[in-house]
């Protein structure tokens, strides 16, 4: 992994405010656990509420684990203006999600001015092993502030009225 350089050197305290400002997280109960420019790791227990009918966690528990983790990845290396929107991704599942623990890794592979790309990848932690449950690809925008439109210069007559 190639070592990124934050735009905003205050990356880490703007990364955990975004974190925190979403209820969601909370109320998942996932926490961040590491953060690097470009990097984060976060984790959630296992918690019976978020399961689904055969007792595994629910997919979508699992996506928002691993979106999140994109999305807080991308923010670390966007404008200190900058907010940040997920615009695609793609969750493949590769074995039920079952376990005490949870760990949601994500890596920006490609930052860009308006559009970041990372790869994520969601373990349990079941019985003392761990285990990839799914993976993410993602694609982040920057939501950067546009500047207000100038009105035309343009008399009404130029226009055709």
């Amino acid at each position: 992994m190639a070592a990124f350089e934050p735009k905003n050197p205050g990356y880490r305290a703007a990364a955990i405010a975004l974190f925190d400002g979403q209820p969601a997280m909370h109320t998942l109960g996932i926490v961040i656990v590491r953060l690097a420019p470009g990097e984060v790791e976060l984790a959630m227990l296992h918690a019976p509420a978020f399961t689904q009918q055969n007792g595994f966690v629910h997919a979508g528990i699992i996506t928002a684990g691993l979106d999140n983790a994109c999305g807080v990845a991308a923010f670390t290396l966007m404008p200190a203006e900058a907010g940040i929107l997920t615009v695609e991704f793609k969750t493949t599942l590769l074995a039920p999600a079952r376990g005490e623990r949870f760990v949601f890794k994500a890596e920006v592979v490609k930052p860009g001015r308006t559009l970041t790309f990372c790869e994520a990848r969601a373990f349990a932690e079941h019985e003392g092993e761990t285990s990839l449950i799914a993976t993410m690809t993602g694609t982040l925008m920057a939501m950067l502030p546009r500047e207000a439109p100038q009105p035309s210069r343009m008399s009404p007559a130029s226009r055709g009225n």
